[in-house]
C-alpha cells in the first residue's frame, strides 16, 4: 500500500449474519431450539483509494452501505473479507497512534454530554488527546471562530438548537487535528442556514489543514459543494467512481425546460409534450425533460404553437441524475 494514499480499501466487505423465525407464537417457541440464520451483504468486495488531501463523496440509497464502509474505516465495525488502511494503519487493531489520526462526525451520534457546556467536554478531550494548553487554546478559538459559536461554549448542550449542537459536535471531533475526516450525513436535519455554514467550514479547514474527507449525505447540495469526485454504491456494490461532472455529463444529456403561459393551459395540451416528462408547477407552469440535440426545436415550436410568456432552460439537478440511477443502475452499463 502506498504513502501517497490516506485510505485504501482492497476487497473490503462486510457481512451480517441474521435468523428469520415464523410469526406468531409457534414460530417463536420454534425459534428457541432451531433458528434459521441467513447471511447479508452489506458491502460487496470494494476497492478505494483516497490521496491526501482529497475531499471525496460517497453516494447511495438507504441501505447501500455507506455507513457500514464509514464504521470499517473508523475501526468500529470489523470487515468479513479484504482489507483497508487509513492513515497507514489497519482500523480495526485501534492502536492509539491510529486514533490520533482520524476523526469520524455522525449527523445523528452525539459524544458531548447532554447537561455540560461545551467547553467542559472540551477539556477532557484535551486531556485524553494530550494537547497542550496553548495549542488547545488556539484550536478552540479558531474553530469555534469559524463555526460561529465562540459565545456559546459555556452554555449546557441540551440548551442548544439542533445546529449549534452539531457545530460542537464537530469542534469535539476535530481538537485533535485529525489527518483524515470521516463525515457520515454531517447536515442531517439542519436548517439552509447551517448547512451552507457547514459546508463552507470544511471547505475552509480542507484548505488551512490539508485533511482527507470521505463524505456520505443525502443532500446533493453538500456533495456538490465539496466533493470533485464521487464515489457511487448501490446495493453494496461500488458502480461508479470518478469526477462528479462526469456522472452527471453522462446521464445529464437532457436539460429542464420551464415554460410559463400567460393563461391557465388546460392538460389537453400534454399531448406536445408527449415523452418530455411534463411537471406541472401551477395550472400555467410547465416543467419538460428535453434531450440537448431537440432543445432548440422543441423551444421554437412551443413559442410558436403556445402562448409562452416566458421560458428558461437549466441543467438537470445532480440529484435527480443521482435518484435515476439508484432507481436503474444499468444507467451506468
Amino acid at each position: 500500500m502506498s504513502d501517497d494514499f490516506a485510505i485504501e480499501c482492497r476487497g473490503l466487505a462486510k457481512k451480517f449474519r441474521t435468523y428469520s423465525r415464523q410469526e406468531g407464537l409457534w414460530g417463536s417457541v420454534r425459534a428457541l431450539f432451531r433458528r434459521e440464520y441467513r447471511d447479508v451483504a452489506a458491502l460487496a468486495p470494494f476497492d478505494l483509494e483516497v490521496r491526501r488531501g482529497e475531499i471525496v463523496g460517497l453516494l447511495g440509497a438507504n441501505g447501500a452501505g455507506k455507513t457500514t464502509c464509514m464504521k470499517m474505516l473508523a475501526g468500529i465495525i470489523v470487515p468479513t473479507a479484504g482489507e483497508a488502511r487509513v492513515g497507514g494503519h489497519i482500523p480495526e487493531r485501534r492502536e492509539n497512534a491510529f486514533k490520533r489520526k482520524i476523526a469520524l462526525v455522525m449527523g445523528q451520534k452525539a459524544q458531548l454530554w447532554w447537561d455540560l457546556p461545551a467547553i467542559d467536554s472540551y477539556r477532557l478531550l484535551k486531556e485524553i488527546y494530550e494537547i497542550p494548553e496553548t495549542e488547545f487554546r488556539a484550536r478552540l478559538d479558531q474553530l469555534a471562530g469559524l463555526l460561529q459559536v465562540s459565545k456559546l461554549l459555556g452554555i449546557q448542550i441540551r440548551r442548544l438548537s439542533l445546529g449549534e449542537r452539531m457545530k460542537m459536535e464537530i469542534i469535539a471531533c476535530l481538537l485533535h487535528r485529525p489527518e483524515v475526516v470521516l463525515l457520515d450525513e454531517p447536515t442531517i436535519g439542519l436548517d439552509i442556514n447551517a448547512q451552507e455554514t457547514i459546508r463552507e467550514f470544511f471547505r475552509q479547514y480542507q484548505r488551512d489543514f490539508g485533511a482527507t474527507i470521505l463524505l456520505t449525505s443525502h443532500y446533493m447540495a453538500d456533495v456538490e459543494a465539496l466533493c470533485p469526485r464521487v464515489v457511487l454504491l448501490v446495493e453494496g456494490a461500488k458502480r461508479y467512481d470518478g469526477p462528479i461532472r462526469v456522472l452527471a455529463d453522462r446521464l445529464g444529456h437532457k436539460k429542464r425546460l420551464t415554460l410559463r403561459f400567460d393563461r391557465e393551459m388546460p392538460r389537453g395540451n400534454d399531448g406536445l409534450f408527449a415523452g418530455l416528462d411534463p411537471e406541472w408547477k401551477s395550472a400555467n407552469e410547465v416543467e419538460l425533460s428535453v434531450p440537448r440535440e431537440r432543445l432548440k426545436e422543441l423551444c421554437a415550436r412551443f413559442l410558436r404553437e403556445l402562448p409562452v410568456q416566458d421560458f428558461q432552460t437549466s441543467e438537470v439537478p445532480f440529484e435527480k441524475v443521482v435518484g435515476s440511477i439508484m432507481e436503474n443502475p444499468d444507467l451506468l452499463t
